[in-house]
């Protein structure tokens, strides 16, 4: 899909938090190909700089669990591309731990990085889009929005979260020309679930084909999720005819969840 100058997609400001990467490096890679003006955000400036100057994007870096950092760093975008129009938020970070060995600093860890980060950058462009009548809020949620993960409490909680937010925040904008909604990935070909094989692999003693066999288990096709198939949920999300899609968790997985 691309874009003439002038079109839908090229009247569009995204903000990609964590987009330096993984999942959030094909996504941009998606956006930027409609001609959207892009901003990537994230923590490693040298990861930031390498992705948005292979995709003639622009960059902030932002700690998104800080609320100076996000409201520096939107306000940054907004003067450097104009008022964000999409907002994807995907910066996350999962950490395992039996829950009776779990300790508080992990928990507020999780809940810091993936629920309240979300919530401090979706307030950062709420405002303005509600006023301008027009907005799309994604939130990356995971599979583990919907159901349950044995040794990630803390992660799900905080999924569980994004999920709750998206769906109390739709309900507030549905007047308003702004949809919000969750993508929930299972378990995807990046390179948090290649440090999730080593860790397995680490304290299992399993090969990493048994390890990679108990990751994709529970997906019905039998295999990780790539992040390409993510991005183009994200941009049907993001287009002209998706405008009453809001509220939906919408999976990514499968078959896992529905």
């Amino acid at each position: 899909m691309s874009a003439e100058p002038g079109s839908y997609f090229s009247n569009q400001h995204a903000v990609i938090t964590g987009g330096a990467s993984g999942i959030g490096e094909a996504i941009a890679e998606r956006l930027a190909e409609t001609g959207m003006r892009i901003t990537l955000m994230g923590r490693s400036p040298e990861r930031l700089s390498a992705t948005a100057g292979r995709l003639e994007a622009a960059s902030q870096q932002v700690d998104i669990t800080d609320p100076d950092s996000v409201r520096q760093g939107f306000a940054a975008a907004v003067q450097a591309n104009g008022p964000v129009s999409i907002l994807v938020n995907n910066a996350g970070s999962a950490e395992s731990s039996p829950f009776t060995k779990m300790n508080d600093d992990l928990w507020d860890r999780m809940l810091a990085v993936n629920l309240t980060g979300t919530y401090l950058c979706t307030s950062a462009v709420a405002g303005a889009m509600s006023k301008s009548g027009f907005g799309r809020i994604i939130n990356i949620a995971s599979t583990a929005s919907q159901k349950g993960y044995a040794y990630v409490s803390a992660y799900c909680a905080a999924k569980h979260g994004v999920l709750g937010l998206t769906r109390a925040l739709a309900l507030e904008m549905a007047r308003k020309g702004v949809t919000v909604n969750a993508v929930c990935p299972g378990f995807t070909d990046t390179d948090l679930v290649a440090r999730s094989l080593d860790t397995i692999v680490e304290s299992t003693g399993m090969s990493r084909e048994e390890a990679l066999g108990e990751l994709v288990k529970n997906n019905p096709q039998g295999r990780l999720i790539r992040p390409q198939e993510v991005a183009e949920t994200v941009i049907w999300l993001c287009g002209e005819n998706s405008a009453s899609i809001t509220g939906q968790a919408i999976a990514v997985a499968g078959g896992e969840t529905s």
